[in-house]
């Protein structure tokens, strides 16, 4: 009987444990769609841009943006590290420099502005 109980038990603790983990998961996965989201009005600074899309990309650690302006249909992807440290950011095929990717982070995405200008509540 005590082998059951402890069966029991480890599978709680289990359950407990991916259940904590897939929660993590998911608010990272938030975050990184939220800050990619958010980097869109500085590389597309038109006030006609519509949102279509924002969701994980096609590769581990990415996230894909589509967007409009006007009738055309446009989008970035973002690349992070571990984290939600945005690492790389390519809009069709450009990559944004090193240098300008840091001032986006450290000028733009790390300020209130970024999430008042977040496309996703326009």
């Amino acid at each position: 009987m005590k082998s059951a109980h402890r069966w029991l038990l480890a599978a709680a603790v289990t359950a407990g444990f991916l259940g904590g983990l897939a929660a993590c998961q998911d608010t990272l996965r938030q975050e990184r769609v939220a800050t990619c989201r958010r980097a869109l009005p500085a590389i597309a600074p038109r006030a006609e841009i519509r949102l279509l899309r924002a969701a994980p990309g096609p590769a581990a650690d990415t996230v894909r943006v589509d967007y409009a302006e006007g009738d055309r249909q446009h989008w970035l992807t973002c690349r992070f590290d571990a984290g939600a440290t945005l690492v790389a950011l390519v809009s069709e095929g450009a990559s944004l420099s090193g240098p300008s990717l840091y001032m986006l982070r450290r000028f733009y995405l790390d300020t209130p502005d970024a999430a008042a200008d977040d496309p996703a509540h326009r």
